[in-house]
């Protein structure tokens, strides 16, 4: 049985359920995303400061941003976390994730480097791996120009940027990409076949079901012979040895949570330094709706820690 939800949980529900918000399995994809969007204006409070901002571009065209803490010095070399956003590889921007990017800057003294990679359905498996693999070698041969240390290096995300941090984790692993110190994996998307318990478990009365995970999968990644690629399942890679540390978060009311937990058991189990963190009582998303759930603030000044431990 899972445990109650938060009473900010309940509040929550019962916004939604107040505004007539349809369900994601509903919708198109561009109303969906203009929902998504205009959620952010409600549940998120205003921005805190950091130092210095600032947008850049890979040779790409991938639109970055580079946060820098408060009370960093305009010339200290930092350590940096590359962030990718979640929302279902559909939604999700350097804007819908400022709040969450900067908190984390700030709680954990690092430099955070967003990585504004393309969206499904125009561009499905594996563009948001590329986009974000690409940003992550960027930060490593652009060091000095961004102030940062190559060799302090995390990956991470919330939800389907989780998922990407943990596939750039073993392409690091391997050589493909430079070396990390952390993976911060936040409610990570570990498995496309979505066969665990809580996809089942989980299909109604929640911002993310297995029906909405559904959704999702059928955008981004729709071909059933692709789930099985570790580029966009990780938890069916066959070795997650020698990945980097990791932090992983699993909340309790979520499709993803066993997927989560499961990858968490894994990566122990393979010799890889784990902090597991399960909050029985919260949601999927609650680290971007955090105005109203107000234990996620304390969720992210725990992932900041976190980073600032593993890159210290």
């Amino acid at each position: 049985m899972a445990a109650p939800l938060h009473p900010d949980c309940q509040t929550l529900l019962e916004m939604i359920r107040a505004a007539g918000r349809q369900p994601l399995e509903a919708m198109e994809t561009g109303p969906a995303r203009a929902q998504y969007a205009a959620g952010r204006l409600v549940l998120q409070p205003p921005p805190p400061d950091v130092a210095e901002t600032r947008d850049l571009r890979l040779p790409s065209g991938i639109a970055m941003r580079l946060y820098r803490p408060q009370g960093s010095r305009a010339e200290e070399v930092l350590p940096c976390l590359v962030f990718a956003h979640g929302g279902g590889w559909v939604f999700g921007d350097l804007a819908t994730h400022d709040h969450l990017v900067r908190s984390l800057c700030n709680a954990s003294g690092c430099a955070v480097l967003a990585v504004d990679y393309r969206l499904a359905p125009e561009h499905p498996f594996p563009a948001a791996i590329d986009d974000y693999a690409e940003a992550v070698a960027h930060a490593a041969a652009h060091a000095s120009a961004l102030g940062i240390d190559p060799t302090r290096l995390a990956v991470g995300g919330d939800s389907a940027g989780g998922n990407l941090a943990a596939v750039a984790a073993l392409m690091a692993r391997d050589g493909r990409l430079p070396a990390l110190r952390l993976q911060l994996l936040l409610y990570p998307v570990t498995d496309m076949a979505q066969g665990h318990d809580s996809h089942a478990r989980f299909t109604s009365d929640l911002p993310l079901t297995a029906a909405g995970m559904r959704w999702f999968r059928d955008r981004y990644a729709p071909e059933p012979a692709g789930w099985a690629d570790w580029r966009a399942s990780p938890l069916r890679a066959a070795d997650l040895s020698g990945t980097a540390p990791a932090f992983v978060l699993t909340v309790g009311h979520d499709p993803l949570r066993d997927e989560g937990c499961d990858y968490a058991r894994r990566l122990e189990r393979e010799g890889v330094p784990v902090s597991h963190l399960h909050v029985a009582g919260l949601l999927h998303g609650a680290l971007t709706m955090c105005a109203v759930i107000r234990p996620a603030l304390d969720l992210i000044a725990m992932a900041g820690l976190a980073l600032r431990r593993g890159l210290a």
